[in-house]
């Protein structure tokens, strides 16, 4: 038998091995969640685990929903959360537990058409789900978000 051997196989293996994929290995959108999400904000402030939500890709992993960080320079990062499939409410919200910094907390994401006809997706982490009210149920960390693009990186 011989053996294949391509340029863009070694690539694609080099890609892997840093936590990067190629656009070709992307997930085909299946769902209006799908894809790359930047934080919306002109210059946002992050705290330190914070700074994992700055970028944020979500694809499809099995039969779940993940959202994986997205460093400056692309690089893929942890898994922030991952969701069933069928905990989308309408294919408007999820609600599930994601990862803030070494704590795990609730997470909400509704999607929204933003003012400039663009996709926008709202996400809160925090000890509850009514994130509306004052009370312990405040969120540690919300922050309005914009599509950009095709989701590149995968959960590990």
């Amino acid at each position: 038998m011989t053996a294949l051997f391509h340029r863009l196989s070694v690539l694609s293996i080099g890609l892997a091995g840093l936590g990067l994929a190629l656009p070709s290995q992307a997930a085909a959108p299946g769902s209006p969640f799908f894809g790359r999400w930047k934080v919306a904000g002109e210059k946002p402030v992050f705290s330190s685990r914070g700074r994992e939500y700055k970028t944020i890709d979500i694809a499809p992993c099995g039969k779940d929903f993940c959202g994986v960080s997205v460093a400056d320079n692309g690089r893929c990062g942890p898994t922030l959360f991952r969701f069933l499939m069928k905990r989308a409410n309408g294919e408007t919200e999820l609600r599930g537990h994601g990862k803030w910094g070494g704590a795990r907390k609730n997470v909400l994401i509704w999607l929204f058409d933003s003012d400039d006809a663009h996709k926008g997706m709202q996400v809160y982490l925090g000890d509850g789900y009514d994130f509306g009210e004052r009370s312990e149920n405040m969120p540690k960390f919300d922050a309005a978000y914009r599509h950009s693009g095709v989701a590149r990186c995968t959960a590990r």
